[in-house]
């Protein structure tokens, strides 16, 4: 449709029309009333400058049939409560509500009270709409309030506005004071409902039948049932005489106190006052000695029931199959379950909730399947969803793991939210069984759904559950999805190390030796205890991919741990940092293998010690050589010293002569010799001094003749009195060993 535009009305007269004759829903004029701001009830008259109006006719024009559904308007109620609920209870509101509502009528002020989000709202509209004096509220509000105070617990401002009700000119009736008795009663506090019930008679307000029967159910629930028997007796001396319902409540309640006898005079009584017992009556027997466990009385009630032409219901039914289980007779409350049938009468959430415990507990497994593919087909769930749990199990048990799927299938049908319980009685029986595809797939739906993190969660996966699957996918390459899944556990507070240790060596197996450091880390960091068959396969793991460094870390966790290993991995690591040249790391690994009381492999330690001398670490060799003498074992100096003479580390064998000469180690003459040799042959004539020294003071010196060179070379490099000493030691050498050799002469002739 072309805009009209109002600077061009006279021309555009006769094109409006035309226009709106080919409107496909065309509007009558007199619809533009509607547009006017005139409060006039009555449309008003179409003169010649209103319908000629382009501007007015061209909105009109415009006004399509909308599409779909007309939207409701807000009611003004509604607003306000969303206005409550939305800001807080200020001048400002109560001024907003004020200038939205003209007039505050009885209807919209029980509507607002009705649909208030919660009492407190309740109550400050209700206070405020009276001290303002826009509204006096009336019998119908007063309930209203009072119901709702009562509701939500907030008994003594109910109790209060009860009270001031005549002030405001309002009068009692009997439906207030019940409703606040029983208020009362459901917050537990009977004395009080006991006061408003005698406050009643002192207030002149009447009481009926009904405000006695609220009493005997206040006062019952509580099982006051010698006070409810007093009253029972005060209503009849008042002339008021019981019904149905009250012995109902009467029988009812002696029942929950398990005064069967009582109960029992009760129900003769009532036949005896000729108030017929009705089928709420005899539900509440039978439910009564189902709960005493006296099935056969509830049998004969039930038949009694039926004798007086009195249609058992659902209830009655239900109860009976309930009493039929508590007591193990399941295959009676299945004949029962078929009566009902028989009869049209269609079982309820109740009923069935109540028969497949029984079933699961008698292991009739197949009965109970037939019952839950029923209850699938009919769409009803039960009452307790815990009964899947038992189910499931139930199933398992019996071997039948397709009926057990099944189980979890209906929970799904019947919308109800499935565990992460559920799911693991599956695996682990899938597990047992050797089932573990089937068993990866419910993990998968466990994974990709998060049903472990859900927070309402009431079943959760026991141990014996994940632990298999975890195992299985750890030893067959699928160890990421196995951390994935426990990941998932950890943030529920699982720290199981079984699956920890089976993750780390998975990971180790699969040479995702990162992967398997950082369940370690986790593992160190939460105090899990680790086994040392995983360390062994991460430092095994570590090893073959040539990282001897992480071996060693790997395998100083290990230790770290409390786990002792085994010398055989004592000594890969060390071979396998020798040969990658790092000597003295192994020196590190072997030092920890003789603290730990390891002395095997004794052939790798004389090839480190000896690396550490030609390189120099001479400090150190010195120190594991030290270790190694506190152990029992002794290295082989006289070879360690020609090797170092060799391969001229003079100053290396200088010091582990020295260090052997203080310790009184048993050393070859000859190596002396090649010590002093070494020295002199690289010329460092004052050391070869000081070590011939020591080694006289030892006695260790027979062939003086090689000493002759040390003490010329003293002399040249002008150390005379060096020279000087080591020819008087010399000398008196040589008196000392004629002196042996006379007196050994002497021996002989004589």
């Amino acid at each position: 449709m072309a805009y009209i535009s109002a600077s061009k009305r006279p021309h555009l007269r006769p094109r409006l029309y035309s226009d709106l004759s080919i409107i496909s829903n065309p509007i009558s004029l007199k619809s533009l009333y509607f547009f006017c701001s005139s409060s006039s009830a009555e449309p008003p008259i179409e003169t010649e400058t209103e319908t000629e109006s382009p501007v007015l006719l061209a909105e009109a024009a415009s006004q399509r049939a909308p599409r779909g559904r007309h939207r409701n308007p807000e009611k003004l109620e509604d607003v306000i409560c969303r206005m409550m609920a939305n800001r807080p209870w200020t001048t400002r509101l109560q001024n907003s509500i004020r200038s939205l509502v003209p007039e505050f009528d009885r209807s919209l002020v029980y509507n607002v009270l009705h649909g208030a989000r919660n009492s407190e709202h309740a109550l400050q509209f209700f206070r405020w709409v009276e001290r303002a004096g826009l509204f006096c509220h009336d019998r119908e509000t007063h309930c209203k309030i009072i119901e709702i105070l009562g509701r939500d617990s907030k008994l003594n401002h109910a109790r209060c506005i009860l009270l001031d009700m005549p002030k405001k000119g309002v009068n009692w009736d009997e439906d207030m004071f019940v409703m606040l008795i029983d208020g009362y009663g459901k917050a537990g506090i009977v004395q009080e409902s006991v006061k408003i019930f005698q406050k009643m008679e002192q207030l002149g307000v009447e009481r009926t039948i009904k405000s006695y029967d609220c009493l005997f159910k206040v006062i019952l629930r509580r099982g006051r049932y010698m006070m409810a028997k007093r009253y029972f007796n005060k209503m009849l001396s008042e002339g008021i005489m019981p019904t149905c319902n009250t012995y109902n409540i009467m029988i009812w309640g002696f029942f929950l106190s398990t005064r069967v006898e009582t109960a029992n005079r009760f129900f003769e009584d009532m036949k005896s006052r000729e108030i017929l017992p009705n089928v709420v009556t005899y539900n509440t027997m039978i439910n009564g000695y189902y709960r005493v466990k006296k099935v056969e009385e509830a049998e004969k009630y039930f038949v009694e029931m039926k004798g007086r032409n009195i249609a058992p219901t659902v209830i009655s039914y239900t109860t009976m199959i309930k009493g039929y289980v508590s007591v193990g007779r399941v295959d009676d409350a299945l004949k029962l379950l078929e009566e009902m049938k028989s009869f049209d009468i269609k079982p309820n959430a109740f009923t069935y909730s109540t028969l497949l415990p029984g079933l699961c507990d008698a292991d009739k497994m197949t009965e109970a399947q037939n019952i839950l593919k029923e209850m699938v087909e009919k769409f009803i769930a039960p009452m307790d969803n815990s009964i899947f749990i038992k189910l499931i199990t139930g199933q398992c048990k019996a071997g039948n793991l397709d009926a057990a799927s099944d189980v979890l299938k209906a929970m799904i049908r019947l919308s109800i939210p499935t565990e992460a319980g559920h799911y693991g009685v599956l695996i682990e029986n899938f597990c047992k069984a050797g089932i573990y595809d089937r068993a990866v797939k419910l993990l998968d739906k466990l994974i990709e759904k998060e049903i472990i993190l859900r927070p309402l969660n009431t079943f959760e996966m026991e141990p014996s559950a994940y632990n298999p699957v975890i195992m299985y996918l750890c030893n067959n390459g699928q160890t990421e999805k196995a951390e994935t899944f426990f990941r998932q556990l950890m943030k529920k507070g699982v720290l199981d190390p079984v699956a920890f240790n089976n993750l780390m060596y998975g990971h180790a197996s699969e040479g995702k030796l990162d992967s398997a450091f950082e369940v370690l880390k986790i593992m160190i960091r939460r105090k899990v205890p680790s086994e040392g068959s995983a360390f062994k396969v991460l430092v095994e793991s570590y090893l073959r991919k040539g990282e001897p460094t992480d071996a060693k870390t790997a395998l100083d966790c290990m230790i770290e741990q409390g786990h002792a290993p085994e010398s055989s991995l004592y000594r890969s690591v060390m071979e396998s940092l020798f040969e990658d040249g790092r000597v003295q790391t192994a020196s590190r690994v072997m030092k920890t293998m003789v603290e730990k009381g390891v002395m095997e492999n004794m052939d790798l330690v004389a090839k480190i010690l000896e690396a550490l001398l030609m390189r120099g670490h001479v400090e150190e060799a010195l120190g594991r050589i030290e270790l190694l003498m506190h152990g029992g074992w002794a290295p082989d100096f006289d070879n360690l010293l020609s090797v170092l003479c060799e391969k001229g580390k003079t100053i290396a064998a200088l010091k582990l002569l020295d260090f052997a000469l203080e310790r009184d180690c048993t050393i070859d003459f000859s190596s002396y010799d090649k010590v002093l040799d070494a020295l002199l042959g690289a010329g460092k004539t004052l050391n070869a001094y000081s070590i011939l020294c020591k080694v006289m003071e030892k006695g260790g010196v027979t062939d003086w003749s090689s000493c002759e060179e040390l003490i010329k070379n003293l002399n040249k490099e002008g150390n005379t009195k060096q020279a000087d000493i080591l020819s008087r030691m010399i000398m008196g050498g040589d008196r000392a060993a004629g002196r042996k050799k006379g007196n050994k002469l002497a021996s002989v002739v004589s």
